[in-house]
């Protein structure tokens, strides 16, 4: 496969795409009904089909019958936490292998022309990008998932949250089901502009954006106070009529669908000529310059509150004005401070 025919590859050996990054068309204004229509089957294929997949497996072979998750047992958690740990490393793995160990598309498609293997860096435990992520998955991240997951099921079962069925309820939860993605991409915005803040930025969300090369370990590799802000998205079914299944897919979608926008490839090839898309331009343009893309563009937020990049040398401009405009701030700023210093 040449991917110099979807891109261009610089000297450093970093690929980017010819197209810009683009954001979904579901609220642009006006309405685009023919470009929502052209959209709509990547909304569901193949992420969010695959999560959603996922959940109703874990409701029919994973999930305790409800009268066991009435009380809180270590047993039943202890389950939970076991099979969470398999499929992350199944799946975070499969991506790992083909990608990063065995290198099957070398470094086709890959924005960073490098590999995090190549380098050792401080900022991780022993200095190995993969070591830490890794250990930061499964000690914090999948453990905190556990967590969230036992308490949402134990809500449940107990009649804390509002379980709608789906025979006297069908469309009412198939629009909740339907918003899941939604919500996520509301709630992920919030709280990554919140740990953006100097003080959270600096204790708690430096921690993930350690990895500015990401791949697929990179994410989950957080501080256990980020674990539990982005997994806790989930908590939004404690007040929506909704359901334990589109629960488990409101976290599936957070802990699974983690991977696509840190694989670290544009493309991933999978025999043949056939390729999937992992959407990910926009949020390696995050880690890479770390102040643009806070969502991941379904809703055009970052375009709302001017962090938008798509990639193009216009958005590197918009940019870099940004920065300049807020750079005169701070040093107007100062100067006033200095200023009133003075007088006194």
């Amino acid at each position: 496969m040449d991917d110099l025919k979807f891109g261009t590859r610089n000297k450093r050996g970093d690929w980017a795409p010819n197209q810009p990054a683009e954001t979904a068309p579901l609220f642009a204004f006006p309405p685009r009904l023919m470009a929502i229509l052209k959209w709509l089957p990547h909304y569901f294929f193949p992420w969010n089909a695959i999560f959603a997949a996922s959940a109703i497996a874990y409701w029919a072979w994973v999930i305790p019958p409800v009268e066991t998750m009435q009380t809180l047992g270590i047993g039943w958690i202890a389950w939970l936490y076991a099979v969470n740990a398999i499929c992350v490393l199944l799946f975070y793995g499969a991506f790992e292998v083909h990608l990063y160990v065995l290198k099957r598309q070398e470094n086709r498609f890959k924005y960073n022309g490098k590999f995090p293997s190549e380098q050792k860096n401080k900022a991780f435990w022993f200095e190995r990008q993969n070591v830490d992520n890794i250990l930061r998955t499964f000690l914090s991240g999948v453990t905190i998932w556990t967590a969230i997951e036992a308490a949402m099921l134990w809500a449940y079962a107990n009649g804390y949250a509002p379980w709608l069925s789906f025979t006297e309820h069908p469309w009412t939860l198939a629009l909740v089901a339907l918003v899941v993605p939604i919500i996520h991409e509301f709630h992920f915005f919030c709280i990554h502009r919140l740990i953006h803040t100097p003080f959270l930025y600096k204790w708690v969300h430096s921690v993930h954006h350690n990895s500015v090369n990401p791949s697929p370990w990179s994410s989950l590799s957080m501080h256990p106070v980020e674990h539990l802000l982005y997994l806790g998205t989930a908590f939004y079914h404690l007040i929506l009529p909704s359901n334990p299944i589109i629960m488990l897919y409101q976290l599936h979608y957070a802990g699974f669908g983690a991977i696509p926008g840190h694989v670290g490839f544009d493309k991933v090839e999978i025999g043949g000529d056939k390729l999937i898309d992992s959407h990910a331009y926009a949020h390696y343009l995050h880690h890479k310059y770390f102040e643009v893309n806070y969502g991941d563009a379904l809703i055009p937020l970052d375009k709302w509150f001017g962090t938008w990049h798509d990639g193009s040398a216009e958005g590197e401009a918009q940019m870099q004005e940004r920065y300049r405009r807020r750079k005169e701030k701070l040093a107007a700023r100062k100067a006033r401070l200095e200023v009133g210093e003075a007088a006194e």
